[in-house]
C-alpha cells in the first residue's frame, strides 16, 4: 500500500483577516482608548505613556509672542488689502501712490502669515512653533534688507 500523502497546509493570512487583526489587537490590549481618550498603537506606547506629558516647558513669552505678532500681521494685512493709500503715506510717508497692486500683494503675503500665526497660537508641537519662529525670522530680515 502506498503511504497516503497529508493534504497541504493552508497558511492563514492574519494580516489580511480584518476580524483576525481586531482579536489580537483586543487581546494585546492597544487600539482602545485609555482613560485619558487617547488610542495606543502599540503596547510600548501605551506603557511609555504620551511624549507631551514629558515635553520642556514652553518660554513665559511664548504665547503671548505669538498672539502680538498674530494680531500686528493681521492688521497690517488688512490695512495693506482695504486701505492701500493709507500704508503707503505711512512708510514712505508722502511718496504719491503709483500702483496699489504691489502692496495689496504686500498685504495678502502677510495675511497668509498671519494665518499661520494663528494657528501656531493654538497648537502644542514644538515642530510647528520652531517652524513660526523661523518664518517670523526670515520675513523680519527681509523686511530690514529691504527697508535698508
Amino acid at each position: 500500500m502506498a503511504a497516503k500523502q497529508p493534504p497541504p497546509l493552508m497558511k492563514k493570512h492574519s494580516q489580511t483577516d480584518l476580524v483576525s487583526r481586531l482579536k489580537t489587537r483586543k487581546i494585546l490590549g492597544v487600539g482602545g482608548e485609555d482613560d485619558d481618550g487617547e488610542v495606543h498603537r502599540s503596547k510600548i506606547s501605551q506603557v511609555l505613556g504620551n511624549e507631551i506629558k514629558f515635553a520642556v516647558r514652553e518660554p513665559l513669552g511664548l504665547r503671548v509672542w505669538q498672539f502680538v505678532s498674530a494680531v500686528l500681521f493681521s492688521g497690517i494685512a488688512i490695512m495693506a488689502l482695504a486701505f492701500p493709500d493709507q500704508l503707503y503715506d505711512a512708510v514712505f510717508d508722502g511718496v504719491q501712490v503709483t500702483s496699489k497692486t504691489p502692496i495689496r500683494l504686500y498685504g495678502g503675503a502677510l495675511l497668509s502669515i498671519s494665518l499661520i500665526m494663528w494657528n501656531a497660537l493654538y497648537t502644542a508641537e514644538k515642530v510647528i512653533i520652531r517652524w513660526t519662529l523661523l518664518t517670523e525670522a526670515c520675513y523680519f530680515s527681509v523686511q530690514f534688507l529691504g527697508e535698508s
